[in-house]
């Protein structure tokens, strides 16, 4: 008879510690411990040659802190029926273990192929909590609720009884990563994965740069150390939600009992980290409960809004400017550099991006969430796709965010540091033109060496009359009794029991935005 194994599936929770699959098949017998590079996943559309990477360093690290306890990882560069079936050959599977995970829609379903094969093998698949998201969630009034009692929750221990199971080499898929196609290059300056670099990082953010945390997230300038800078670790899990929010709040009990001897602010930047943990799986939360925002819009009185944005010509050079940074809007095109060295930019300017692509350019919120889904190392599905839906304006239920890079320049970089650090172009133009240089006379160009449409692009758009257009378009749009019908739906299933207020009806019956459930820059991974 083949010996037994039980199987833990290592998706996104690249670690050993507080991993309850891990520990629940430890303590059952011999363990296979198996990450896979699925190529209906990693060739999605959405990930790049820096996400490869980075969970390539993640991988060094998961293999060594495994060896600790006396297991090996087995890495395939393949798939996990393909992996299952080899392994089947050899053992009979008590078990696959893994976390749940809320992913895009290919995740979900390599999940159903899994499911199918488990079934039919007659294996069965425990799955385990992972965050605060919710499987199969009803009611959205009892989710806070739930998030409090799993972060509260004591940490799974390391496994203590754990046996490696050994698997014949030369059974295993080929091994080469031909099937990970790329085009981009890795980032030079985006952040190394592995659990002692997140750990560093958690370490850093608590001890001290937390304290800038409330005042500094919002400038391009300052969030770079302000931040956590926790995203890319939470979103490969690295570092477990619930690790972090334990670890967070002894620090301000220590900071409670001892003030004088931490820094000032610090406590107060991280109350305000930890209100956006739990946002941070709040907005999860909308995808897990519909899938579909990956590709819909979540309400239906959008569809159509922005689908000529596919066929127009002008439109596609809109987009394929607003891509390479040269929107000739000067934060816009900075915030693009940045993201292309360092896979990072702070959530204000992610909002503005998103709002520009979307407002003012009025392209599909798809094809620029996918290439925002590229540019960022801490791409979390979830937080991804509902952002960029609410920051399109086709959630039906949020406040419209049209951005003005313009004043978001003067407001967040008002003597054009940033600016200048990433646009070459115009680090000799002066601050009176840095935000507008379009408006320079050619004389002026000429002096400072910035010749607009030569060495620097002209505008693509005016922007108020941009900003007009779009806020035409939208008060345009009038919904009907079946919209609004929608719009109570949406705001039962997705909204923060926080905030419970609704999109009104005016006399004549037509519906008005207000503010709702979410406040500005709340959730968004870029914040940690």
């Amino acid at each position: 008879m083949k010996p037994l194994v039980y199987i833990v599936w290592f998706k996104r929770d690249l670690r050993i510690q507080d991993h309850a699959a891990l520990f629940e098949a430890c303590e059952l017998g011999q363990v296979l411990p198996i990450f896979t590079w699925d190529s209906s996943v990693w060739n999605g559309g959405d990930y790049a040659t820096q996400h490869q990477m980075f969970v390539e360093e993640c991988l060094v690290s998961l293999r060594r802190n495994l060896q600790t306890i006396g297991l090996s990882l087995l890495e395939v560069r393949g798939g996990i029926i393909e992996v299952l079936n080899h392994i089947a050959m050899f053992y009979r599977i008590g078990g696959l273990h893994s976390h749940e995970e809320t992913g895009n829609n290919n995740t979900y379903q390599l999940d159903k192929a899994v499911a199918s094969w488990c079934k039919a093998q007659n294996v069965n698949w425990h799955e385990y909590p992972h965050n605060g998201v919710v499987r199969r969630l009803k009611n959205r009034d009892i989710w806070t609720a739930v998030w409090e009692k799993r972060m509260s929750a004591q940490t799974m221990p390391l496994p203590t009884q754990a046996k490696m199971a050994t698997l014949p080499l030369d059974i295993l898929p080929n091994n080469d990563v031909s099937h990970l196609r790329y085009t981009q290059a890795d980032k030079p300056f985006r952040q190394k994965g592995g659990r002692e670099e997140a750990s560093r990082v958690l370490h850093t953010f608590l001890n001290g740069r937390g304290s800038r945390y409330r005042g500094g997230i919002s400038s391009p300038l300052s969030s770079e150390s302000a931040g956590s800078r926790l995203s890319p670790y939470l979103a490969w899990g690295v570092l477990s939600m619930r690790e972090v929010v334990q670890n967070l709040r002894q620090k301000k009990s220590s900071i409670q009992a001892s003030p004088s001897t931490y820094p000032n602010g610090l406590l107060a930047g991280l109350a305000s980290f930890e209100s956006r943990l739990h946002w941070h799986c709040h907005f999860m939360q909308k995808l897990e409960s519909e899938p579909a925002i990956e590709y819909e819009n979540l309400h239906p009185a959008f569809n159509g809004f922005r689908d000529q944005s596919y066929a127009s010509a002008e439109l596609q050079n809109r987009l394929t400017a607003w891509k390479a940074g040269q929107t000739g809007w000067p934060l816009v095109d900075a915030c693009m550099a940045m993201l292309r060295d360092t896979g990072w930019i702070n959530f204000r300017m992610r909002a503005m991006l998103m709002s520009t692509a979307s407002y003012l350019l009025w392209l599909h919120w798809r094809e620029t969430g996918l290439h925002l889904a590229r540019e960022f190392l801490d791409y979390e599905p979830g937080i991804h796709w509902s952002q960029v839906q609410m920051q399109s304006g086709t959630t039906g239920i949020n406040t419209l965010r049209i951005y003005n890079p313009v004043k978001q320049a003067k407001d967040q970089d008002p003597e054009g540091i940033f600016v200048r650090r990433w646009l070459p172009a115009l680090r000799n133009v002066p601050n009176t033109w840095i935000f507008q240089p379009w408006l320079m006379p050619e004389s002026l160009q000429l002096e400072y060496g910035c010749r607009i449409g030569i060495d620097y692009p002209a505008p693509l758009v005016n922007i108020d009359q941009a900003f007009k257009l779009a806020k035409t378009k939208f008060s345009q749009l009038r919904m009907n009794s079946e919209d609004r019908e929608q719009t109570a739906k949406i705001i039962k299933k997705h909204a923060s029991r926080k905030s419970t207020s609704r999109m009104p009806t005016t006399k004549n019956g037509k519906a008005t935005r207000k503010k709702l459930a979410s406040k500005p820059g709340s959730g968004q991974q870029s914040l940690f």
